[in-house]
């Protein structure tokens, strides 16, 4: 089955000095560079009404029209997975992610996912990048989600994204007792010898969470934490690498996992919580066909509340 896909976009300034092939392979990160070239050679994909070279060096502000008949993706089955629905237009759907939910299909998760349960909410979403998933979360993290139901949609988030003009916040309880609040500004690349975690290293992108401090719980602190750049693992890596690892986590965690002083009771309760305690708490964007704010927020899952409260015994 086929669907006609049409949009237009202009080139932001941010992608100056880039290649045009490069920057719609950002924009359709599921198809190769090759498959785009292909676009723009056979005039699928103009330039300003023209058509161009793939290696043509962008400006920003060229206004950049696609014109293709797309295959519905079959390669993913939908599947019967509930969904929390946090908010929904014709635009735009908003979810309350899970933890323990992959987000994306991939080695060892080929099933069972949030791209699977989307593809089963609605079919019209296998035309689209990813079922038009722009952002995601780490399978252990539950929280809210934006996922795009057009095209239009699709390429404005992505943009707003790159842009940084998304404001994520997350809460996470932490080890440990930061003073105060503050900036983190380190950058993140892939570990150097375990090549399955990402670290604070110099050969990394930049990086920059803020947090501040929301309650204390003896040990342990609940922050509110602001990601104002998106790398893998950014929030529990910056985290550690400051000595404040979230509660419960796996990988960045291990080697605190219990501030000094921490009662047996409440040693078990921690040893009892099965993921990492972190919560994306609320979202904020700029509606793409709107043009209007848009603020939303979730509730701290069952999980977490209960951790909070035990920890919060005897203080």
């Amino acid at each position: 089955m086929t669907k006609i896909v049409t949009f237009s976009e202009r080139i932001l300034g941010i992608y100056s000095g880039s290649r045009l092939d490069y920057v719609v392979a950002q924009i359709f990160p599921e198809h190769s560079r090759n498959h785009i070239k292909n676009w723009i050679l056979q005039g699928a994909l103009t330039m300003d009404g023209k058509s161009v070279k793939p290696s043509t060096i962008l400006k920003g502000g060229e206004l950049i029209e696609l014109y293709i008949e797309e295959q519905e993706n079959k390669s993913n089955e939908p599947e019967d997975i509930p969904l929390s629905i946090v908010w929904e237009d014709e635009s735009i759907l908003v979810i309350d992610k899970p933890h323990g939910l992959v987000v994306h299909p991939g080695a060892g998760n080929k099933k069972g996912t949030l791209l699977n349960a989307l593809l089963n909410y609605e079919k019209d979403l296998g035309y689209l990048p990813r079922a038009g998933i722009v952002h995601r979360l780490d399978k252990d993290t539950s929280g809210i989600m934006m996922v795009a139901k057009t095209e239009v949609a699709y390429l404005n988030l992505v943009n707003q994204l790159k842009e940084r003009s998304v404001r994520r916040e997350y809460l996470a309880l932490v080890v440990g007792s930061p003073i105060s609040g503050g900036i983190i500004d380190e950058p993140i690349g892939r570990h150097p010898v375990n090549r399955t975690k990402q670290s604070v290293i110099d050969s990394g992108k930049r990086a920059i969470t803020e947090f501040k401090i929301k309650s204390r719980l003896g040990g342990y602190t609940l922050l509110s934490v602001l990601l104002k750049t998106g790398r893998t693992h950014q929030i529990r890596v910056h985290l550690s690498f400051k000595k404040f690892p979230i509660v419960g986590d796996k990988i960045y965690g291990i080697k605190k996992k219990f501030a000094p002083g921490t009662s047996e009771e409440k040693k078990r309760f921690i040893g009892e919580f099965s993921r990492q305690a972190l919560h994306a708490q609320a979202l904020s964007f700029i509606h793409p066909i709107k043009d209007k704010e848009i603020n939303l927020s979730t509730e701290l899952p069952n999980d977490l509340k209960n951790l909070i409260k035990n920890l919060e015994k005897d203080l």
